[in-house]
């Protein structure tokens, strides 16, 4: 197998799933948020799901997360710098989305009409 496709494999398995992309650009875009914040902002997430996706984030070295102590606690996310690498990557997908909507809209429809 060729070693690139385990380079993308291994890549997409960090910023690719569900909710990572969501996360990043949230970050990426917005700057730093309290754990509350996105969880309101991205839509149809879990508690538990954000909490895990911010750790394996943070894991990856993607996203760095702030404790604060107050009464009461808060904690903050940030894209590191590291993270902040990807929104190239992000925007081309947006656009590229966009380019092609039509298209996929209507290959799938097409597709769903023979289903």
């Amino acid at each position: 197998m060729d070693e690139r496709i385990g380079k993308v494999e291994e890549t997409m398995g960090m910023i690719g799933g569900k909710w990572c992309p969501a996360i990043m650009f949230f970050l990426i875009l917005d700057g730093t948020h309290r754990f509350s914040e996105l969880l309101r902002g991205i839509t149809g997430i879990s508690q538990r799901m954000l909490t895990k996706q911010l750790r394996d984030l943070e894991r990856a070295g993607l996203v760095h997360r702030t404790f604060h102590e107050a009464v009461p606690p808060r904690v903050e996310y940030t894209a590191t710098a590291l993270g902040l690498s990807l929104q190239p990557i992000y925007e081309s997908v947006c656009n590229w989305s966009s380019a092609h909507r039509d298209e996929i809209e209507t290959s799938q429809a097409s597709y769903d009409r023979r289903a």
